[in-house]
């Protein structure tokens, strides 16, 4: 079901939001009845304020604050920069992502520019929530899950731009004029320290998914800090950084686990389909509406989906898989015609003419991002973001069960994953001339396959089928890149040609070399911000 609350113009917030950022306007007497101050002593004011926040971290392209926003889609990194995807669509469509992919970028290219911009809306917005909120005069139990709130969503933009940027400016409330350029970078462990701060804040403030009515289906939730500060604690772990421990994770996941809030979706199929939106196993998901609006003036859709698909039919075509993708699936595994789509398979009833190699590049396109928009209608799509899921906390459980000493609990977390993928349908819409019906498998078709973990699976092995299940089951899900950066496998994973561009772009604070993408150059110019390296 799609949920509204996100999308509610919050025309009020935004005025408050220009008008706080200068001093000028704070010292004079107010010139109309609703100021800073007394903005957020009406509940519904309150809530828009924090709506804004999930607005600004839904920006994708399309009309902003700041102006256009260009390309903020997280897929260009968490896929693209991985050895899962390439960029896709036509040679010399989008050179910016070829740059990145090659470890090249030039300091105003056009998605980290994006991601930079949307981002520090999203955490000003959230401060100027955090400065204002404890003071409004609105009830207790409100006041308190609308900071948590805030508290999440400053740590997901934080975590987002450090896993891009490295060390980030921190700002704790909002900035004024007089403090512009005096604001120098963390370094990446004290950034996050500061995201992990914020969730652990956001997890004691926050109620669980089950108290919220289903209007509000979709806010962050004590489950969803917790998913998080699991995932930053498995980063910091891999990086070497702030002396984590895999104890740590495990405690994390086990409390997610144990509090009876989630499950897995019972046919792996249904997950990214409208019917698997805000379900049993969704922790945290961003919110989108189907939107008419004309390209560049989009404000409750997402282009998402737009820019992956097939070209030749309602698409863009980036964000391909690749073949060494596909060939990590086990022989049978029905996640893989869940994950990846080629020419002549039929996606929501369509047969698809896949152009190869003048408009892809591998020969396959995301089924995870497919959506059944009529051909030629190139507006933007209502697909939920899925951004954390149960199926990645029993994966990282399970790694921490292993890490910990506990192998039997390991390999039974896999097999939740491979029984549920064991037993899963046909992606919706595969029998040609409809799209909605779930195709069964035939009846004994998949017995043989995805055989359950056995006890003889111990050592160095159970790590690496721990590792496999991450890597098919979270396949084209923007996990991919992080998960090598964190596990040191990255750079060997390049093209040789490019192995030295990336370690020249690359910042090294602890055990492993993480690497990092251009600052946009006006910032590194306005605030004196020191660019990263080779930019």
């Amino acid at each position: 079901m799609k949920k509204q609350f996100l999308k509610i113009a919050a025309f009020a917030m935004l005025v408050l939001l220009a008008n706080s950022c200068s001093k000028d306007f704070l010292d004079r007497s107010p010139q109309g009845s609703q100021t800073d101050q007394n903005f957020f002593n009406q509940p519904g004011n309150a809530i828009q304020a924090v709506n804004s926040i999930y607005d600004a971290i839904s920006w994708d392209e399309g009309p902003s604050p700041s102006g256009y926003v260009p390309h903020n889609y997280e897929f260009m990194f968490g896929d693209i920069l991985s050895d899962d995807a390439a960029k896709g669509s036509e040679p010399t469509d989008f050179p910016a992502l070829t740059e990145m992919e090659e470890w090249r970028s030039v300091a105003n290219s056009a998605p980290t520019l994006g991601a930079w911009t949307n981002l520090f809306i999203a955490i000003f917005r959230a401060n100027t929530v955090i400065a204002n909120i404890p003071k409004a005069t609105i009830d207790e139990d409100l006041k308190t899950r609308l900071l948590g709130e805030a508290h999440f969503l400053r740590a997901y933009a934080y975590f987002y731009g450090a896993r891009i940027f490295g060390g980030m400016p921190l700002f704790r409330e909002p900035v004024l004029p007089a403090e512009f350029g005096k604001i120098n970078r963390a370094t990446l462990a004290d950034t996050y320290k500061f995201i992990v701060e914020d969730f652990t804040t956001a997890q004691g403030l926050l109620p669980e998914k089950s108290a919220y009515d289903v209007a509000d289906l979709g806010r962050a939730t004590k489950g969803a800090a917790s998913a998080y500060l699991a995932r930053v604690h498995s980063m910091e772990i891999g990086l070497g950084l702030n002396a984590r421990e895999w104890n740590t994770v495990y405690d994390l996941t086990g409390r997610i686990i144990t509090s009876g809030e989630y499950s897995l979706q019972a046919n792996y199929a249904e997950i990214f389909e409208d019917e698997g939106e805000n379900g049993p196993e969704s922790i945290f998901e961003i919110q989108f509406l189907n939107s008419p609006d004309a390209w560049g003036s989009i404000k409750t859709g997402s282009t998402v989906t737009i820019f992956q698909n097939n070209r030749s039919w309602w698409g863009w075509g980036f964000n391909n898989p690749t073949q060494a993708l596909v060939d990590a699936f086990e022989t049978g595994d029905p996640r893989l015609p869940c994950t990846v789509y080629k020419n002549d398979d039929v996606v929501y009833g369509v047969k698809q003419v896949i152009e190869y190699p003048d408009q892809n590049q591998t020969g396959y396109l995301n089924r995870k991002a497919a959506q059944p928009i009529p051909q030629g209608e190139q507006k933007s799509g209502g697909q939920n973001l899925r951004k954390i899921r149960y199926a990645d906390v029993l994966l990282l459980r399970a790694e921490a069960a292993y890490r910990t000493g506990k192998e039997s609990e390991a390999r039974d977390l896999v097999n939740q994953i491979r029984t549920r993928a064991r037993n899963s349908t046909k992606p919706k819409g595969t029998v040609e001339g409809d799209a909605t019906i779930y195709e069964a498998y035939a009846p004994g078709a998949n017995d043989n396959v995805l055989p359950a973990i056995g006890s003889n699976v111990s050592g160095q092995a159970l790590l690496d089928a721990i590792l496999h299940e991450r890597r098919v089951e979270l396949g084209m899900e923007s996990l991919r890149y992080w998960d090598q950066v964190r596990l040191g496998t990255f750079v060997s994973s390049l093209d040789a040609g490019f192995q030295a561009n990336c370690l020249a772009r690359s910042v090294k604070e602890g055990s492993n070399p993480m690497p990092v993408l251009p600052i946009p150059i006006d910032e590194v110019q306005s605030w004196g911000i020191q660019q990263n390296p080779g930019y």
